[in-house]
């Protein structure tokens, strides 16, 4: 049975065979010093940006010193903005203006300059919704679904639905022991065969089904 090649930038065709140039395989698609993107995560755009890194993570440069981190076949809407840390201004003082970026000397060491912040880290089997804004340093585990609109910081954990702004937990796709045997058996690290053999149990709620299976 054929399958996208996971290094294939425009996965899906139309029916004369020409690319659809609206969703992207992101991992062939980015060449970004400070972006890991897993196998098979996709995003789509109404309007396809030239540079897929700077639409997605506008503020993160190959001189930045954290990175944005997106595991295996996460799905992202059009719209969705990673604002990583490298787009922060001190706030712990008086005023939060970045004077080094606009001269005056050498921006190490400037006093308006923030430290280096934490990485962006999206798991595996992540769904983030149209519009969605993920903050600096969040962390979102395995099997989440962030709502259109939401705007997510902090860490949230694995098989949870998170909507709204600030973003909560609206609902747990399964209950915290039935959410560590899923991700435990982590069936994105599966051969591709073996995960489109089982397609139906991984789509389905039998977790022991797919346990039952499991290649390793």
């Amino acid at each position: 049975m054929d399958f996208s090649d996971p290094d294939e930038v425009h996965p899906i065709r139309d029916a004369n065979g020409a690319p659809l140039r609206k969703t992207v395989f992101l991992r062939p698609a980015i060449d970004h010093s400070r972006i890991e993107v897993g196998a098979y995560t996709y995003a789509s755009a109404f309007e396809p940006p030239e540079d897929w890194a700077a639409r997605l993570a506008p503020y993160l440069f190959d001189f930045s010193p954290e990175r944005l981190i997106i595991g295996k076949f996460c799905q992202i809407a059009d719209g969705v903005t990673f604002i990583t840390a490298s787009a922060n201004h001190r706030y712990d003082g008086i005023s939060s203006y970045p004077f080094a970026i606009f001269g005056g000397g050498p921006l190490e060491g400037r006093p308006s300059m923030p430290g280096p912040g934490a990485d962006t880290v999206i798991g595996h089997d992540v769904w983030i919704g149209q519009g969605a804004t993920i903050l600096p340093g969040a962390r979102i585990g395995n099997g989440m679904i962030v709502g259109a609109g939401a705007v997510v910081a902090g860490e949230v954990p694995d098989y949870c639905i998170l909507a709204g702004n600030p973003a909560r937990i609206v609902q747990e796709r399964f209950s915290k022991g039935d959410a560590a045997r899923l991700s435990k058996l982590a069936w994105w690290d599966w051969p591709i065969s073996a995960i489109l053999a089982h397609e139906a149990r991984i789509m389905d709620g039998d977790i022991a089904a797919l346990e039952a299976v499991s290649p390793s």
